[in-house]
């Protein structure tokens, strides 16, 4: 499906799509969403279908306004009206008891949802026209990069998406930041452009932060789920290997030895030695690497390599979600 650049008789087609329960990919703040009408499980179960991703899995639902809370959730605490009218639109799901009447499908056989409006003109645009919640994830196969350009829709889903709005470059590029509001103290679920402190300075208090980077084997069904959580996520289909800056120069001159084709994403190591190796050099602020990184991640994916190496950046604050996006895109060094 080739990608459609989304003016106005766009909009209005892919609303009547949307209402015939076909599927349509359209741009984010994020990335990328493959969008269905999320009152309809038939609708909603084409997504699992055309992604790969198992029905146990929650959508994110976006919405076009804070009243529209009301038609999803039920009794929205003091603490997501809050964060609501700090963040929204923008990069951030609030995780919420769901209403009676919302499917199943959408929350993953679950009594919570999660919801959020998006910060992008497209994405509002089509809210509006179709006037009602939207269930997005990612328009990617399941637990691969997700897609921050048009090009990345059709390169991952091809046909199987009725269209693709095209609204240009994801200008955040990672997914979005996800807080669970559904019990007595909120807790952050998934790392994202908006970060723990400035969710706590808006709440006035501590939230507790779920460590995901080591998945338990054991199912608990207290826990809520949400996307993102997989042990393997936002993955490429080349072997990729997380690195400390301090041991890729010795890593790469094994590599080398081996004749093996590598691709680098570099953080700030300047290689010395660069035969059959394919370098991109990352940018040094967290919010820019953010937006250029599943391009990058894409890239080095379709060079034929026989491994990618990541140079670990900074694990600080402002770059935990794309920390925990790489962690989960990779396989850590073992040092054997």
């Amino acid at each position: 499906m080739k990608p459609i650049f989304a003016d106005d008789a766009a909009i209005k087609r892919a609303t009547k799509l949307l209402q015939q329960g076909r599927l349509v990919a359209f741009p984010t703040e994020t990335v990328y969403g493959l969008g269905a009408d999320a009152s309809n499980p038939a609708a909603i179960n084409r997504i699992f279908k055309a992604k790969g991703r198992p029905t146990d899995h929650p959508l994110i639902v976006h919405i076009l306004n804070m009243e529209s809370l009301n038609d999803w959730a039920l009794n929205v605490p003091e603490s997501a009206k809050k964060l609501a009218a700090h963040f929204w639109p923008g990069p951030l799901a609030l995780v919420l008891n769901k209403k009676p009447d919302v499917p199943f499908e959408v929350t993953g056989g679950q009594n919570t949802i999660a919801l959020r409006i998006p910060d992008h003109p497209v994405a509002l645009e089509l809210l509006r026209a179709f006037d009602g919640g939207i269930a997005a994830p990612s328009a990617n196969r399941f637990c691969r990069i997700s897609p921050t350009l048009a090009s990345h829709v059709e390169e991952e889903l091809g046909d199987s998406v009725d269209m693709i709005l095209d609204g240009g470059a994801c200008g955040v590029g990672v997914e979005s930041t996800i807080v669970d509001l559904s019990g007595d103290t909120p807790r952050l679920l998934r790392p994202g452009h908006i970060t723990q402190q400035q969710i706590e300075a808006v709440l006035q208090k501590k939230i507790i932060v779920v460590d995901n980077s080591k998945p338990s084997k054991q199912s608990n069904n207290s826990e809520v789920r949400v996307p993102g959580m997989m042990a393997l996520h936002y993955a490429p289909e080349t072997i990729a290997v997380l690195c400390p800056g301090e041991l890729l120069t010795n890593i790469i001159r094994t590599l080398n030895i081996q004749n093996k084709k590598i691709g680098l994403l570099a953080y700030q190591f300047n290689p010395s030695e660069n035969r059959r190796m394919h370098l991109l050099c990352m940018p040094e602020q967290s919010d820019d690497y953010a937006k250029t990184l599943y391009t990058s991640l894409r890239d080095l994916d379709s060079q034929q390599l026989d491994i990618i190496l990541i140079e670990q950046p900074p694990q600080t604050e402002a770059w935990k979600a794309i920390n925990d996006r790489l962690f989960k895109a990779t396989i850590n060094y073992s040092g054997q």
